[in-house]
């Protein structure tokens, strides 16, 4: 049977966090900057007459290679995210839906890639009722599912960054409640930052929970003011003012000095991995280096490259060539955040 109708969502993935670990309960208040970038998570959920399947909520992992059922109310088993989102948004008892979810961006690579997921899902189950959930508000639905429903520890900087896009400065007043800005540059600074950007995987999928544990302990314990802390905020507001001048080198040392307060929190947060990447991006002039997300084993790293765009591919070549099994995950900034489309079923 063909849907009746076919609902489309998309969410960039995040990079760059200056100021993670900031936007978390035991920070109390926080500052970040972040970068929304493609390849972007897609959803894509056809709709159908309630007796049109036998089962009436069907999703597809197709990452996975997945297909799995949710029934509202039964335990979440297959992936957890999608089945609480689901439940969550709730599915209209007049509707059947098949749920398609796909991703460029390898799982566990510290790019905000579930939150991501959380945000494209919600928002596209949102066209099923009438009213519109503004980004601000899928965002928190979405972090909500992550630390309500599935009681994960979760910051708030990638549900925002997923649902805004773009260049943003988030100043989290009380947790998790916060403010977005988003920066407006000339288009050829927008375009030189895309051009010196690049995103190397580890190659390993991200997995340093006892390493992060005890972080949040030591955190707890030190409050608010701890100056590790005040480090990471000072971290975000250079990279913020550094774009806004278009001053490149002076991105490329905020970075620098961000990654150096991860390490000051804990020296596992910068894996062998990631220091092998940065010696190596160090070596053909970049400017610049953020550990993605919390840090820990796996997950991946921001470089910022600098004048020349065949240093870069050449940078590039030899991480790949010397440090196996990293890899570059191509991208581009991106100018929205959520974009929720449909049309009529074919």
């Amino acid at each position: 049977m063909r849907p009746l109708r076919i609902i489309n969502a998309v969410a960039p993935i995040r990079i760059c966090d200056n100021g993670g670990w900031t936007d978390t309960w035991f920070a109390g208040h926080g500052k970040i900057f972040n970068i929304g970038v493609y390849p972007y998570i897609e959803v894509q959920v056809e709709v159908f007459p309630p007796d049109a399947q036998a089962e009436r909520i069907v999703v597809y992992a197709e990452n996975y290679g997945e297909r799995f059922t949710v029934t509202p109310g039964v335990r979440w088993q297959a992936h957890p995210l999608i089945e609480a989102a689901i439940e969550r948004m709730g599915v209209p008892d007049d509707v059947a839906i098949r749920v398609a979810i796909y991703s460029e961006a390898p799982a566990g690579a510290s790019t905000g890639t579930s939150a991501s997921v959380a945000v494209a899902l919600i928002g596209a189950l949102d066209r099923l009722t009438p009213g519109r959930m503004t980004p601000h508000e899928v965002a928190y639905a979405a972090h909500a599912v992550e630390t309500e429903m599935l009681k994960r520890q979760s910051g708030i900087q990638d549900q925002l960054c997923a649902a805004y896009g773009g260049i943003n400065y988030i100043e989290m007043h009380r947790y998790p409640h916060a403010s977005v800005s988003q920066i407006r540059v000339p288009d050829a600074v927008w375009w030189e930052l895309e051009r010196r950007l690049a995103l190397i995987f580890l190659g390993r999928t991200h997995d340093s929970s006892q390493v992060h544990e005890r972080v949040i302990r030591e955190l707890e314990d030190a409050g608010p003011d701890n100056p590790k802390i005040a480090a990471l905020r000072r971290a975000a507001e250079k990279a913020r003012d550094a774009v806004y001048a278009g001053d490149f080198a002076a991105l490329g040392r905020a970075m620098a000095e961000n990654t150096e307060a991860q390490a000051a929190l804990n020296p596992a947060l910068v894996s062998a991995d990631a220091l092998r990447v940065i010696e190596i991006a160090r070596a053909h002039g970049a400017l610049g280096w953020k550990v993605n997300g919390a840090g820990g084993e796996g997950g991946s790293v921001t470089l910022l490259c600098g004048d020349l765009s065949h240093v870069k591919r050449a940078m590039i070549r030899a991480i790949e060539a010397d440090a196996p099994p990293c890899r570059a995950i191509p991208i581009y900034l991106s100018r929205f955040g959520l974009r929720t489309w449909e049309m009529a079923g074919q």
